[in-house]
């Protein structure tokens, strides 16, 4: 897989010129905009390997740190890593067995690694013999078992192959550093043509997929490179392929990865994809599996921005699926189960932000459907759906059919909810209101004694070159967190607050101490956080005063440093107002 920033190259004209109208190609996405959920499958002779090599764990960070990158990380010589693919018997493969439970998880479809950047082919290519039928014991081509399996059971069936990099093929792509076996040494241009473009036609002619994913798009590319891998496109005009190919070819969707951007694509259809454990590819000691709740609120998340969700499972040396990965697949079916209408064929959210949740939609005629989804239920029995202007025809849980009392008030809308949440995951509400959604934005405003909280959950994250921040965990004990980049930073809106000076205190966690300046208008505070030693410990620290000058609309922000910044993990900023001290505007 590909880290997050890295897929976002310029957009380019196809070398293959389309007329595809609008109309054609809304109809050929059609099927994705609805699905809203499907399985990726990573899965190769890395998972005999099981992030291990020679009886040591293989973990060098980064990339280094996934199962499936294990051939870079111990620089693999291709002799020894053809010896692993030799003993690659996975007998308990069913892919009917892996269709039944992406059903049962309710996904729509099902992407899987046909080859990835090991260069071993889990089909049985007529290229060379490096494939899973003719350099294994196992003699079957899982790729041509379960596409037959997602047909019959009306499962959209996709393909990963890894176009640009190949650790086995002269002349394929390295990733980073030199190659590190004589076997390796070749012709990129001649890779493309005798390798990786013949085995996308192979994919394409022989499964039709209705999703074909790159990845790790080579921004060099040549017109003549991306001719030949699109050579057979015309022979599956339905299918969809991503952003990853590289030579500035956009693709039709975004793949953010192991990150939700904070306002999805407007515009743009995409997906992001997300793995359950740390891993892509199966390792046998990666036991951090998250909790269904937050793979819940990731795909809620995710819908309420116009997105798709694609879950990752690694399945082991055997053709199994983790027991861990399948229980909670089958747990969020469960839900989706009795909450699938307000997953499946949603759009974006007309809110911007919502504290306690998110929202989907859907349009008909006369009015539209609006969906809250409560991650953080209201003690007390009071929801309030903050800016709506529309009136409100009915209200009810989605799972119980149960009436809602509602009433209009200055902030919104205001639901008489049960005292408890019906489902501690995420309780949805069905709100039916008049035409089309009209909010007006309702930013924070400072509690009874002044204070004003700014949680992580209601941050804008930015950057302006490289990997954004990102939210973890859930609503009321989430952080930003991954903020690497000193050139990302954070912000939130507020307004209300009285003029005067105010003690900036955060919650925040980090290994270094590191430097960056709050702003707020033209007030700007130097500020140095002190390490707490761990990402996990967070400590409440007083960073400073600041003023504040009217009570309009005002913007926080927290920029790094360029230099001396150090990532930092960060759940509150708060800004208490000091009572023995006011502030008065220079006359």
């Amino acid at each position: 897989m590909l880290l997050p920033g890295l897929s976002n190259l310029p957009a380019a004209e196809s070398p293959l010129v389309s007329s595809e109208t609008k109309e054609q190609k809304d109809q050929r996405m059609k099927w994705f905009r609805e699905a809203r959920f499907g399985m990726f499958i990573h899965w190769g002779v890395y998972a005999q390997f099981a992030g291990s090599y020679k009886g040591q764990p293989i973990d060098t960070g980064g990339c280094g740190s996934l199962g499936e990158w294990i051939m870079l990380a111990a620089k693999i010589p291709i002799a020894d890593y053809t010896q692993g693919a030799a003993q690659f018997n996975p007998e308990k493969f069913d892919a009917a067995a892996w269709v039944a439970i992406a059903k049962a998880a309710g996904m729509k479809y099902i992407v899987i690694t046909a080859k990835h950047h090991d260069g071993f082919a889990m089909f049985h290519t007529a290229v060379d013999k490096y494939n899973i039928y003719d350099a294994t014991p196992f003699k079957r081509d899982p790729i041509a078992e379960l596409a037959a399996a997602c047909k019959k059971a009306g499962i959209k069936f996709g393909v990963y192959y890894s176009q640009n990099l190949d650790w086995s093929h002269p002349g394929g792509g390295a990733m980073s550093g030199p190659r590190w076996d004589p076997g390796q040494e070749g012709d990129y241009d001649a890779y493309i043509k005798r390798v990786a473009a013949p085995q996308v036609d192979e994919l394409i002619t022989r499964f039709k997929p209705a999703v074909l994913w790159f990845d790790i798009p080579n921004k060099n590319l040549t017109s003549d490179q991306t001719r030949a891998l699109m050579a057979s496109f015309p022979k599956n005009p339905g299918m969809i392929y991503n952003n990853r190919m590289g030579g500035g070819i956009q693709g039709d969707i975004e793949t953010p990865e192991q990150t939700i951007p904070a306002t999805g694509f407007p515009g743009r259809d995409w997906e992001t994809c997300m793995t359950i454990n740390d891993t892509w590819g199966y390792k046998a000691y990666d036991k951090n599996f998250k909790p269904t709740a937050n793979l819940l609120r990731n795909l809620v998340d995710i819908a309420s921005k116009g997105g798709n969700y694609l879950l990752n499972v690694g399945p082991d040396d055997q053709g199994l699926i983790p027991a861990p990965e399948v229980e909670r697949l089958v747990e969020m079916g469960q839900w989706i189960k009795v909450n699938g209408e307000a997953i499946y064929g949603t759009t974006a959210s007309p809110f911007e932000k919502l504290k306690w949740g998110r929202c989907t939609i859907k349009k008909h005629q006369g009015g539209t459907t609006l969906y809250l989804h409560v991650f953080d239920w209201p003690v007390d029995g009071k929801l309030v759906v903050p800016g709506l202007m529309n009136p409100v025809t009915a209200a009810k849980l989605l799972a119980t059919g149960n009436i809602l009392k509602f009433e209009k008030a200055a902030e919104g809308v205001v639901l008489e909810v049960p005292v408890t949440a019906p489902d501690t995951n995420v309780t949805v509400i069905k709100l039916e209101i008049q035409d089309d959604p009209q909010v007006v934005a309702v930013l924070i405003k400072p509690a009874a004694n002044g204070t004003i909280a700014l949680p992580a959950r209601l941050a804008d994250l930015y950057a302006e070159h490289g990997s954004s921040p990102k939210l973890e965990g859930l609503e009321n004990s989430a952080n930003i967190g991954y903020w690497i980049n000193s050139e990302a930073w954070v912000g939130w809106d507020f307004t209300q607050a009285k003029p005067g000076t105010y003690e900036v205190v955060a919650d925040i966690a980090g290994l270094e101490a590191s430097q960056a300046t709050l702003e707020i208008g033209k007030e700007k505070l130097p500020i140095t956080i002190a390490k707490t030693g761990s990402y996990n410990t967070f400590q409440t620290r007083v960073l400073g005063r600041i003023q504040l000058v009217g009570e309009g609309a005002q913007h926080l922000s927290i920029r790094p440093a360029k230099a001396g910044w150090q990532a930092v993990n960060l759940k509150q900023v708060a800004l208490r107002p000091v009572a023995a001290e006011s502030w008065h505007p220079q006359k």
